[in-house]
């Protein structure tokens, strides 16, 4: 007998795949319920338009749909999902470069203390290269400077210093080896530090 709803709600993010791999279409909004705030979001963040956004997100899980018997189940769904968004976004983006990006938390942070947690700081010391700069005196700069890179840096950088993510993690979410994320937030840095030079003078 076959999962109810509620049994649904219950699996494991393979289970409910392997359900909707059978065909099973209520797994597959399931699939849908979990993932669709958190893939809008990183859709959103890196394209700035709430329609444009939404649209994305709906063409990432239709890419989702049309490739469910590639996902294997070693590998978290949501950084296979979090790859096809992305790859959805740069798409976009690459079409049409985009003037401005928000730096101010996830567009679905509900507190403060929320939109300081998604919020990019520049500012945070360490490996950080543009340490000496007040960002939040400059978010307006910062973020016309994040705009003109080239997305595959953007989405480097926004998974990096938005959802806080590891070299690793992100090498995974953008099927990269680990050299060259490394690389693109280096290059990424090094032209935010070109873009923003005037400002310390």
């Amino acid at each position: 007998m076959p999962p109810t709803r509620l049994e649904l709600e219950n699996l494991p993010d393979a289970d409910v795949v392997a359900l909707a791999q059978q065909g099973r279409e209520d797994a597959f909004r399931e699939i849908i319920r979990r993932y669709e705030r958190p893939v809008f979001s990183l859709v959103y963040r890196m394209v700035r338009d709430r329609e444009v956004a939404e649209d994305l997100a709906q063409d990432a899980f239709i890419r989702v749909l049309n490739h469910l018997d590639k996902y294997r189940p070693e590998f978290k769904l949501s950084s296979w999902l979090f790859k096809i968004a992305n790859n959805v976004a740069i798409d976009h983006l690459r079409k049409r470069q985009l003037d401005t990006i928000s730096m101010h938390g996830a567009p679905n942070a509900a507190s403060q203390q929320e939109i300081e947690a998604t919020s990019i700081d520049i500012e945070s010391g360490g490996e950080n290269a543009l340490d000496e700069i007040e960002a939040k005196e400059l978010g307006g700069e910062i973020e016309r400077a994040i705009a003109k890179l080239r997305p595959e840096y953007r989405a480097c950088i926004m998974l990096r210093h938005v959802e806080g993510r590891s070299y690793e993690e992100i090498a995974t979410t953008l099927d990269l080896p680990l050299g060259t994320v490394k690389t693109y937030i280096h290059r990424a840095r090094h032209e935010l530090r070109e873009a923003l030079q005037h400002l310390r003078e």
